[in-house]
């Protein structure tokens, strides 16, 4: 008699417990999922990168040199120093560079894109990410390159 009344109470509890995993799992979720921006400084109009779900869009990055400055410097250490900002970005949101799916690269000048090319394949990790190249007419404050990222987490 005593198994019985065990039985008919755990058939009640269980898809009782299951459902109150379930919605813990799901709040949990959607609480991960919160839009947030990256490195927004109030007056700017954008931010260095957006967090929405489980993707994170990085804003076009250049490479500046220490003192901020891109004029005067060559594609190989702008190109270093945009990556490394991208990478910035990417670990402030919570991401890895290993969960870059897309890069977009916006060169003035196609004949820097070799040496572009070899600073990216040693700094962008394995497997690169699927990748556009582009040469625009011309980048904010004079620089060569700037490139935009999307990751997502897996």
């Amino acid at each position: 008699m005593r198994s019985n009344r065990k039985n008919r109470y755990s058939q009640t509890i269980q898809p009782h417990l299951w459902s109150v995993v379930i919605l813990a799992f799901c709040t949990l979720c959607s609480a991960f999922a919160q839009n947030k921006a990256i490195d927004f400084k109030k007056g700017n109009p954008f931010s260095d990168g957006y967090v929405a779900g489980n993707t994170l869009y990085v804003a076009g990055q250049q490479g500046p040199d220490s003192e901020g400055k891109v004029t005067g410097t060559d594609i190989t250490l702008q190109t270093t120093n945009a990556i490394a900002a991208i990478e910035k970005v990417v670990k402030k949101a919570g991401f890895q560079m290993t969960d870059i799916t897309s890069v977009t690269v916006y060169v003035t000048d196609l004949n820097d894109v070799p040496k572009m090319n070899d600073v990216y394949k040693k700094l962008m990790p394995d497997p690169k990410p699927a990748r556009a190249t582009v040469q625009v007419a011309g980048l904010i404050g004079g620089a060569k390159i700037e490139i935009s990222a999307i990751a997502v987490k897996h």
